[in-house]
């Protein structure tokens, strides 16, 4: 359910562009962040901070959208979203509180180097991510950025999510005790 809850503000984003125009579609986009997170809060009883993090960006560079009738904002939102993800990624695993090991390491035991290894690739791809934003906003019609932003982003996302995995699961130790060995 959270998953969906995610999606939603960009469906409706998504499906209000093109319905009605960017400037629609962008207030309805901080309109349904703002609610995603009411929800969030009201179901799980916690907000994370990318999802505040997230808002406060909708809102401010959506608003600037609005109120300026200027889409170029709306546009800079998803790379310096992207930017703070590679920035903070980074800084997480120089600070010796790596934010991937933080939350997948509960339940998953790796080496330190393969956190490493995978929080240095997240850091990657989110930098490719907000460099390649740059260059699909600015340089070519915003019909294409729009559907970049939902679905290139999104699947490429998503695409990276599974070779992480395939990558981790590589890497889990072999030779676990086991627990069956009553023969």
């Amino acid at each position: 359910m959270k998953q969906l809850l995610d999606f939603i503000p960009l469906i409706i984003f998504f499906v209000l562009y093109k319905m009605q125009d960017i400037y629609v579609a962008t207030g309805a986009l901080i309109a349904a962040t703002a609610v995603q997170l009411v929800l969030t809060y009201f179901f799980y009883k916690k907000v994370e901070k990318m999802q505040l993090i997230t808002f406060l960006m909708v809102a401010v560079f959506g608003g600037m959208t609005i109120f300026l009738h200027d889409d170029n904002f709306i546009k800079w939102k998803v790379t310096i979203i992207y930017a703070i993800f590679s920035v903070g990624l980074a800084t997480s695993h120089y600070m010796g509180k790596s934010a991937i090991k933080s939350m997948l390491g509960k339940e998953i035991t790796l080496p330190d180097a393969v956190w490493k290894k995978v929080t240095f690739a997240w850091v990657i791809f989110f930098a490719l991510c907000a460099v390649l934003n740059i260059y699909v906003a600015f340089q070519l019609p915003l019909d294409v950025w729009v559907n970049f932003k939902v679905f290139g982003l999104l699947i490429a996302t998503f695409g990276f999510t599974l070779l992480t995995g395939v990558y981790i699961y590589k890497q889990l130790p072999k030779n676990l005790p086991n627990s069956d060995s009553s023969d």
